[in-house]
């Protein structure tokens, strides 16, 4: 009866462990489930947190775009205005590099932050104040530069009416001038000629004679200059050739040379004054003769004399 009685023990005591065993198995998966719990919990919490942050850094990320292409538009518009002044200046050369430089520096960027923007604009208004100051002084330069266009245009005016009437004055002068030395002229009037043998007595026939003798006067001139005049006689035969004197000497006649035929210095003082030139030749012919008096590179007077 005892024996049995130990083996119901044991038995019990087997149930009994087992049973506790049981609750601790139960109590581990309670805890399990705790913690998993815990844990996803933790996961939504984190991953809602992470989406939170993930769609705020995207939103911080699209405002960071949107100032970046602001100040690139502003940098352009700097740009283009720098380029279009076109002025040999250095500090305005030194501007355009730095716009240009920081608009690549920007372009380039990676990582960007509030810090670098609010730095970005802020070198980007020192440039649009710096811009500001040259159209200032630039629209200050074209005000003054419209104003001496004015100024000059009325002086040019000024300078053209002069100019007219010194162009005036000196067209006077010239025609004055033409008509003192047209009328300073010495004329020869009263032109004749005779043929004359070699005892210088005058014959009827010219191929008889050994020489020509000019006779005429020179006209009273006031506007004329008192002195010494060389009268140069050009005589031309019937036949159209010059008789020329011996040694073919010139004068000079509206700048060139001419030859002579005779030439003789007389003492002019502007009064009339009787003057006889000889013309030595052979071989005269009948016909008509053309005398030409020249004094002071001027034609003094001409005559047609006929001679039989």
């Amino acid at each position: 009866m005892r024996e049995d009685y130990n083996e119901n023990d044991d038995r019990y005591e087997d149930e009994y462990d087992d049973y506790g065993q049981e609750q601790v198995d139960n109590k581990a998966v309670r805890g399990y489930r705790i913690v998993i719990i815990i844990l996803a919990v933790i996961l939504v919490a984190l991953s809602v947190v992470y989406f939170n942050m993930h769609r705020q850094q995207q939103a911080e990320y699209a405002l960071l775009e949107e100032d970046r292409t602001k100040i690139q538009g502003d940098l352009d518009s700097l740009i283009v205005s720098f380029d279009d002044l076109k002025i040999q200046n250095d500090s305005i050369a030194a501007n355009l590099e730095e716009a240009n430089q920081l608009m690549e520096q920007l372009k380039n960027e990676r990582r960007l932050n509030y810090a670098k923007i609010r730095a970005y604009e802020k070198e980007v208004g020192t440039l649009r104040t710096v811009m500001q100051g040259y159209i200032r002084q630039i629209d200050s330069l074209n005000n003054i530069n419209q104003q001496l266009t004015k100024e000059n245009i009325s002086y040019k005016k000024e300078i053209s009416t002069a100019q007219l009437r010194a162009e005036m004055a000196e067209e006077r002068a010239e025609e004055l001038n033409n008509k003192v030395r047209v009328g300073a002229v010495i004329r020869a009037r009263s032109i004749t000629m005779q043929a004359l043998n070699n005892r210088g007595k005058e014959v009827t026939r010219v191929k008889n004679a050994q020489r020509l003798y000019l006779d005429f006067a020179l006209a009273a001139n006031e506007l004329a200059e008192p002195g010494n005049k060389a009268i140069y006689a050009c005589v031309t035969s019937p036949e159209g050739y010059l008789i020329a004197n011996n040694n073919a000497s010139t004068f000079t006649f509206e700048g060139e040379q001419k030859v002579y035929s005779a030439m003789r210095e007389v003492d002019y003082e502007c009064a009339d004054l009787p003057v006889g030139i000889y013309v030595d030749g052979s071989g005269f012919t009948p016909g008509t003769y053309h005398i030409e008096l020249y004094i002071e590179g001027r034609l003094a007077g001409t005559a047609e004399v006929a001679m039989r």
